[in-house]
C-alpha cells in the first residue's frame, strides 16, 4: 500500500473506533430494555424498524457452589453428610398409608386414602467422633421400615474422651441422660482421635502409658456409669481396622479398654473387626455388604465409613438394638379357657336341661399302623455262593437247547418260608434276619491272621 492510501485509510479507521466509543457510551446511560440488544434496536430505529423491542427474560442459573472440607485424619471425607444441622433435627415421623373399605365392601378404585402419623415412642441416643455421625445415618436408614424406633443425633465430630477442653463428653452425658428428651439406648462409637497426649492437672501423659490409661479408663467408666443410673442400656461399637498399621495398632489397643471397661459394667460391646476385614485380618476397602454384593466399604483414607460400610455397621449394631426394643415390650396376655361349670347338686325338675358340659375328648396320641413284633423272623434256607453254571462254549445240541435264547420260565410261586418272611417284614413291621457279611451284619468276627 502506498503513503496516500495508508493517509486515506487512517482517518476511516479513526473513525469507526470513534463511533465504537460512542456507542459504548451511550450503552452506559441506556435503560434496560436496550441494554439487552442494543446493536438491533440502534440499527432497526436507523432503517424504520423501529427500537421497541419487548424484552428478553432468561432464566437465573443456579449458583454452582463447590464445599470442599479440609482433609484431615479426624475429619470426615468430602461427601459426608451430616454434622451440627443434623445433630439439632428433630426425629422424623414416618407417615402410614393405610385405605378404609368402602361402605358396600369390597375394594374400589375412587376410595380414599387415609394419612396416618406414626412418632417414635422408643429413642436411640448415638454419640461419638465422625464415625458416630456415620453410624447414626446408617442406622436411620436401617429403622426406615420401623417408625417407632427414633435416632437421636449426638455426635460431635472430631471429638474424643482425649480433648475434654474441645468437647466434655462427661458433661455431654449428663445432659443426655437427664434431659427432657426420652432416651431409651445410648449407642457410643467414639475413639478415633484419642491417639494424642492426654493432659489434666497441669501434667501431660504420652499416649498409652500407664498414666494415660488411668486416666482414659477413668473417664469411660464415668461415661458409663452416667446412663447406668438412668438405667439406660449402652451399645458400644469398637472402632475398625485401619489403613496405616501403626494407627491400627493404636486402634486395637483401644478396643481392648472399651471391650474390658463395657463387658465390666454390663453393656454390650459389638466388634467391628473382623466384619471389616479380609481373611488374613489385615485392612481391605471392599467387602460384602447387607445384601452380599462386593462394594466398596472405606474411604481412600482408609479411616472412614461409605454410605454402604456405614449401612453394614448399622445392621450389627441394629440387631442389639431390636434385641433390647423386644425385650421392653409387654408380654402377650395368655388367653385361658372358661371352666366348665359343675353339676347341679340336687335333682332335677322336670323339663330342665343339664347344662354340664359332655366329657372333653381324650388327647389324641399318634400309634403307628404297624405293630413291631416281637417273634423271632423266619430264616430262608442259604443260597448257594454259586449258582448253575452254564457253558458259553458247548453247542446246543449237546445242551439239550434248539434255539439260541428262549423265554424264562415263569419263576415257582414263593414258599412259605418266603412268604413268611415277607409277612414279617411288611405287615408286622419287623426287621430281616441279617446275613453274613452283608451290610446288615454287624456281628464281629476276629481277623483271621
Amino acid at each position: 500500500m502506498s503513503n496516500d492510501r495508508k493517509a486515506k485509510a487512517f482517518p476511516l479507521s479513526r473513525a469507526l473506533a470513534l463511533l465504537l466509543l460512542a456507542l459504548c457510551g451511550l450503552l452506559a446511560f441506556a435503560p434496560p430494555s436496550f441494554a439487552q440488544d442494543p446493536f438491533a434496536d440502534f440499527f432497526g430505529g436507523l432503517f424504520g424498524g423501529g427500537g421497541k423491542r419487548a424484552p428478553v427474560t432468561r432464566p437465573e442459573e443456579p449458583s454452582r457452589v463447590r464445599r470442599i472440607m479440609p482433609h484431615q485424619e479426624n475429619r470426615p471425607p468430602t461427601y459426608w453428610r451430616g454434622g451440627e444441622a443434623a445433630r439439632s433435627a428433630a426425629p422424623k415421623r414416618a407417615v402410614r398409608r393405610s385405605v378404609e373399605p368402602s361402605p358396600g365392601g369390597g375394594a374400589e378404585p375412587t376410595q380414599e386414602r387415609k394419612e396416618t402419623e406414626v412418632a417414635a415412642n422408643y429413642f436411640v441416643a448415638v454419640m461419638g467422633d465422625t464415625l458416630g455421625i456415620l453410624l447414626a445415618n446408617g442406622l436411620e436408614e436401617t429403622f426406615a421400615d420401623k417408625p417407632e424406633i427414633g435416632v437421636l443425633r449426638k455426635s460431635k465430630e472430631s471429638s474424643g474422651l482425649v480433648r475434654d477442653d474441645f468437647y466434655d463428653w462427661q458433661k455431654a452425658a449428663r445432659e443426655i441422660a437427664n434431659g427432657q428428651q426420652k432416651v431409651d439406648v445410648a449407642v457410643v462409637m467414639i475413639g478415633s482421635n484419642d491417639r494424642q497426649a492426654l493432659r489434666q492437672g497441669g501434667e501431660s501423659s504420652e499416649p498409652f502409658s500407664p498414666r494415660w490409661r488411668e486416666i482414659y479408663v477413668a473417664r469411660i467408666d464415668a461415661f458409663l456409669a452416667t446412663f447406668h443410673e438412668k438405667k439406660i442400656p449402652v451399645i458400644w461399637v469398637g472402632l475398625p481396622v485401619m489403613k496405616n498399621e501403626n494407627f491400627s495398632a493404636d486402634m486395637g489397643k483401644l478396643d481392648e479398654i472399651f471391650r474390658e471397661r463395657v463387658e465390666k459394667s454390663g453393656g454390650v460391646y459389638v466388634d467391628l473387626w473382623d466384619a471389616l476385614a479380609d481373611e488374613k485380618g489385615q485392612f481391605s476397602a471392599f467387602g460384602p455388604d447387607v445384601n452380599g454384593q462386593i462394594v466398596k466399604l472405606r474411604t481412600a483414607d482408609g479411616v472412614h465409613l461409605t454410605d454402604a460400610g456405614a449401612l453394614s455397621v448399622a445392621h450389627f449394631v441394629a440387631n442389639e438394638i431390636k434385641k433390647l426394643y423386644e425385650s421392653r415390650k409387654p408380654a402377650p396376655p395368655q388367653q385361658t379357657q372358661p371352666t366348665a361349670a359343675a353339676p347341679p347338686s340336687g335333682p332335677q325338675l322336670p323339663g330342665q336341661t343339664s347344662t354340664a358340659p359332655a366329657n372333653p375328648a381324650a388327647p389324641l396320641v399318634f400309634r403307628s399302623p404297624v405293630k413291631p413284633s416281637t417273634t423271632a423272623a423266619p430264616t430262608l434256607p442259604d443260597r448257594p455262593a454259586i449258582g448253575p453254571v452254564q457253558s458259553l462254549t458247548a453247542s446246543p445240541v449237546a445242551s439239550g437247547a434248539s434255539e439260541l435264547a428262549r423265554r424264562a420260565p415263569s419263576s415257582p410261586p414263593a414258599s412259605g418260608d418266603a412268604q413268611a418272611l415277607a409277612h414279617h417284614v411288611f405287615i408286622e413291621g419287623g426287621e430281616p434276619p441279617p446275613r453274613p457279611n452283608r451290610a446288615d451284619d454287624d456281628s464281629w468276627r476276629p481277623a483271621v491272621h
